[in-house]
């Protein structure tokens, strides 16, 4: 794989140095990669040429030996294309449709580029690769609404029949080419319709509301970079973990297809015969692959609890697929009119969903912002937030009342009870858990690692609690994580008891007694234990005051040296103490019984086994 990598890249190398555009291919500062794949092309070109005339001149051993390298290189500049180019093409398609939601121009993402160009794209190749999963998520879901068939120009990731390595070693370039540019037309046209066209109106019907400000540095204290890393990595996956999300967008979904459907005599094509007839009586599929009990299912699958996680909920997005094949269906009168109006309805929609979820929540949340910031700007990822988080809750109470209507006042004032104490019980915990802990354990990486490495001796550190206490979310959350996948030990208990328990069922004197007490005193005594060192005891033994400062700058970092030696030094003891009863035990235990062994204290005095046993 080396050698082949090595000569794709001289063949791309010998063709660039002869070019004319050698000089634009400097310019773009990914020079090697692009020689690289064009070497990798040309190799390819080579390989089909070879195998060619190893056809002719029926040379059979050659001929298979160059059609396996040409797999392997077709496979592979595959794979680049599917999961490399693809997905930045459309992180680049959508910051060129979003400028002017942000008020930049081309000219500003070309100095980024120029500045940091492998930031750069991995950024935009980030963000097309979470545009590219979502989307297929929603083409999942809506697999599982509509009637097998209708998506028939869409690949079924669900199908079990579906490979696709088997599928770029088989087809052809020709149909990869083609597929390629059909989906950069579709996913390029989604992002128009639902980005750059949304804008222009926001633009012509709210002068006001645009641009977003994203400010990327700012003179207050608060990192920029740590509030986004909390909200990305605790705030948004807490709000996708809801299984009741995406249980409303199927169910929306649903709503829709029904009204398009009756709306265009089209009920039959989106839904199928099976859902005139559930109602009445169940009807057999001619496939046998697809019974009604198992598309009713497929229909309605039960979105993953709360409690398994954004995981589970990924892995339902991926098992609750709709039934493979194809359901017949009564073609109406005008069909292909019928068809095209679909589409307009479809897109106009699409062009509402997404006016909505670019006002509604952003527009929320200045509004409650304001209350407490004024008239100053804020980073529109933190207005956005709230507002979905507000429109979320509001949502998910309006629901909750509307199922609790039916059963009588006195039960809704008994919920409204029970909901009230788990409230105020889960804002303890959050409080404990979300507030005290990762303060205390931000606070602790500062004394620990940042102000010994940032801040001189002569200079007098800064603290930001705000700042201290979002690094020690990420950092609580990465310990969290750790543990769980570490050994069986009492805190992965804790955490997996108080986790299966869940919110309803929460217990608060158990948190408190068995997680919380136990973690708040352990970081409690690291930064109070240090201190009380170095500003009580070391200035009692008469030091000069260069000797205290730097005592009490230092003695954090030196303490975790001590702390860190001392369990490696521990570990490794247990380490041998292990390792020599495993040598011992190999040779000299046989089953329970010690066998040619005899302690050196008793050697002289010792009796002889009457029956001994020699190895």
């Amino acid at each position: 794989m080396v050698s082949l990598s090595c000569r794709s890249t001289c063949f791309g190398w010998c063709l660039s140095t002869h070019c004319s555009s050698w000089s634009l291919v400097q310019a773009s500062h990914f020079e090697g990669l692009i020689t690289t794949i064009v070497g990798y092309i040309l190799l390819a070109m080579t390989l089909i040429l070879c195998h060619g005339l190893a056809a002719l001149v029926s040379f059979q051993r050659s001929r298979r030996l160059l059609g396996v390298c040409y797999i392997v290189v077709k496979v592979s500049l595959l794979v680049v294309v599917e999961i490399g180019v693809f997905p930045l093409i459309c992180g680049w398609w959508l910051d060129i449709c979003s400028l002017e939601m942000f008020d930049a121009s081309l000219k500003d993402r070309e100095m980024s580029f120029k500045s940091a160009p492998g930031t750069t794209m991995f950024l935009h190749w980030l963000v097309g690769m979470v545009y590219v999963f979502y989307f297929a998520s929603f083409i999942l879901l809506l697999r599982e609404v509509l009637r097998p068939g209708v998506l028939w120009f869409l690949r079924n990731l669900n199908d079990p029949d579906f490979n696709p390595v088997q599928e770029m070693i088989h087809l052809p370039i020709y149909r990869h080419l083609r597929r390629f540019i059909l989906s950069v037309v579709v996913f390029g046209s989604i992002v128009l319709l639902m980005l750059w066209l949304p804008i222009k109106l926001i633009k012509l019907l709210l002068p006001t509301f645009l641009p977003y400000n994203v400010m990327l540095y700012s003179d207050a204290p608060v990192s920029e970079l740590s509030l986004e890393l909390l909200l990305l990595q605790v705030v948004l996956p807490a709000l996708l973990e809801q299984g009741h999300t995406r249980q409303w967008l199927k169910g929306l979904v649903r709503a829709w297809t029904v009204s398009a459907g009756y709306l265009l005599d089209l009920h039959s094509y989106l839904l199928g015969e099976q859902e005139d007839n559930e109602a009445n009586q169940p009807v057999n599929n001619n496939n046998n692959n697809n019974p009604p009990h198992a598309h009713h299912n497929n229909n309605n699958n039960p979105a993953p609890a709360v409690g398994e996680g954004l995981h589970a909920a990924h892995q339902a997005i991926l098992q609750q697929g709709g039934p493979v094949g194809f359901q017949p269906y009564h073609r109406p009168l005008r069909f292909p009119l019928r068809i095209v109006l679909l589409i307009a309805f479809m897109c106009i929609t699409l062009l509402v969903a997404s006016l909505v979820c670019l006002t509604l929540p952003v527009f929320t949340g200045r509004w409650l912002m304001s209350f407490w910031t004024g008239n100053s700007k804020i980073h529109e990822l933190y207005t956005a937030a709230c507002g979905l988080y507000v429109c979320w809750l509001s949502i998910r109470g309006v629901t909750v009342l509307l199922a609790w209507m039916p059963q009588g006042r006195t039960v809704i004032v008994h919920k409204v009870q029970e909901w009230t104490l788990m409230i105020l019980k889960t804002l303890v915990v959050a409080l404990l858990v979300a507030g005290v802990i990762p303060l205390l354990l931000g606070l602790l990486f500062e004394l620990v690692i940042v102000a010994p490495l940032r801040v001189p001796l002569d200079q007098t550190p800064l603290f930001y609690p705000w700042q201290d206490w979002a690094l020690g979310v990420l950092h609580a959350k990465i310990i969290a994580a750790i543990t769980l996948m570490g050994p069986q030990w009492w805190l992965k208990t804790v955490i997996e008891q108080v986790y299966a328990n869940g919110i309803r069922n929460i217990d608060l004197q158990f948190i408190i007694r068995k997680l919380a007490a136990p973690v708040i005193s352990v970081l409690l005594l690291s930064l109070c234990v240090p201190y009380v060192i170095a500003a009580g005891v070391v200035p009692a033994v008469g030091v000069t005051p260069e000797m205290e400062i730097l005592m009490q700058r230092r003695i954090y970092p030196f303490l975790l040296m001590v702390v860190s030696l001392i369990g490696i030094l521990s570990f490794q003891i247990r380490q041998f103490k292990r390792l020599y009863e495993h040598i011992k035990n190999d040779k000299y235990l046989v089953g329970q019984r010690l066998v040619n062994y005899e302690r050196k204290a008793g050697r002289g005095s010792s009796i002889p086994p009457s029956n001994p046993v020699v190895e």
